[in-house]
């Protein structure tokens, strides 16, 4: 196990180091390339299918030391889908309806066929059970195009979706080892390399974006395997640890969603109301921003962890580290402020 998830974890850091910098050549010869206007914050052209490093670095490394059968060629088969619909989208700007027909028939292809589904939950600190019956597979679709969509949604600042898919990818394989889900955890672990080694060239200033290529394929992902490695599990941790992992994502996601009903617009219409936009209007820079919501990332996926490790020096060290990190953090923002008044 433990040479497994080594090997996962050099081989996704290593084929998306050397893929991505042919892939931004490849977007510029085909011009999928995002061009600054009103509604990006980039201000000159940048090229944004990076996603296909992400999708070569974890699927390379899951073929070479993760455990293969059935239900991952069916997952291989389904994230790729999602990938072709980004890619397409991030060249031709498909509307947001198709994309979700082609994720809501995605996500019901990989329930029905690979039985990937929630089919009870177990309510928290009691020893009932909430059986879905019929409502399985809906609710299994909605979770699937919901974290599919939170994680596009929070792509708007340079780092920010893969720094976060990549915090939300650990804290679930932290579980899924602690549960024993080892074929899952390797997964995992090969997912958060892929996203984080993407950072070298996403991050502020980016030379390269995911694009919906990267948003869609790792939102897919991070919901998938928090079904297939957690949410079919008897314990309590089935639902609330998925929820606090990507607690930031879903978070933004469900405001912006409410925010644009109740104004009278489409869920899925662009605004610059997410949290990132808000922070940038408070003043802060775009790094500045994307460091206070990693900082929310992983206070929040801590939590899951404690929660389900138990109090150690381990979670206390850890706890330790991220409220110093929170600090400094607050301390920068409070002083940014001071100067903006």
């Amino acid at each position: 196990m433990l040479i497994r998830s080594i090997g996962a974890l050099v081989a996704a850091i290593a084929v998306v180091l050397v893929a991505t910098p042919q892939i931004k050549r490849f977007a510029h010869i085909i011009g999928a390339v995002d061009h600054p206007n009103k509604r990006r914050i980039n201000k000159k052209p940048v090229a944004n299918i990076g996603g296909l490093a992400i999708f070569l670095g974890f699927w390379i490394a899951v073929f070479l030391f993760g455990e293969i059968g059935q239900t991952t060629f069916w997952m291989f088969l389904a994230s790729t889908v999602i990938l072709l619909a980004g890619f397409v989208d991030d060249i031709f700007d498909l509307s947001p309806f198709i994309k979700l027909f082609i994720q809501i028939a995605v996500a019901t292809f990989i329930v029905v066929v690979a039985n990937i589904r929630i089919d009870f939950f177990r309510i928290p600190f009691t020893g009932k059970y909430i059986m879905l019956g019929s409502f399985a597979v809906p609710l299994t679709v909605l979770w699937i195009t919901g974290i599919t969509n939170a994680i596009n949604f929070i792509d708007g600042l340079d780092g920010l979706a893969a720094g976060t898919a990549g915090i939300a990818a650990t804290t679930l394989m932290v579980v899924a080892l602690d549960q024993g889900y080892s074929g899952i955890a390797i997964m995992l672990i090969a997912l958060a390399a892929s996203s984080f080694a993407f950072l070298k060239y996403n991050s502020n200033p980016a030379q390269i974006f995911m694009g919906d290529t990267g948003a869609m394929t790792l939102g897919f992902l991070l919901a998938i395997m928090s079904v297939e490695g957690l949410m079919k599990s008897a314990t309590t941790i089935a639902i609330i640890v998925p929820f606090l992992a990507l607690g930031l994502p879903i978070l933004d996601s469900t405001f912006s969603i409410f925010r644009r009903i109740s104004n009278g617009r489409s869920p899925f219409s662009a605004d610059k109301g997410h949290l990132h936009h808000r922070l940038l209007d408070y003043g802060c820079d775009q790094k500045l921003a994307v460091r206070i919501l990693y900082t929310v990332s992983v206070f929040s996926g801590g939590v899951a962890v404690i929660f389900v490790v138990g109090f150690s020096l381990l979670s206390f060290v850890s706890s330790l580290l991220v409220a110093s990190f929170m600090l400094v953090t607050i301390n920068r923002f409070r002083a940014l402020q001071k100067q903006n008044k």
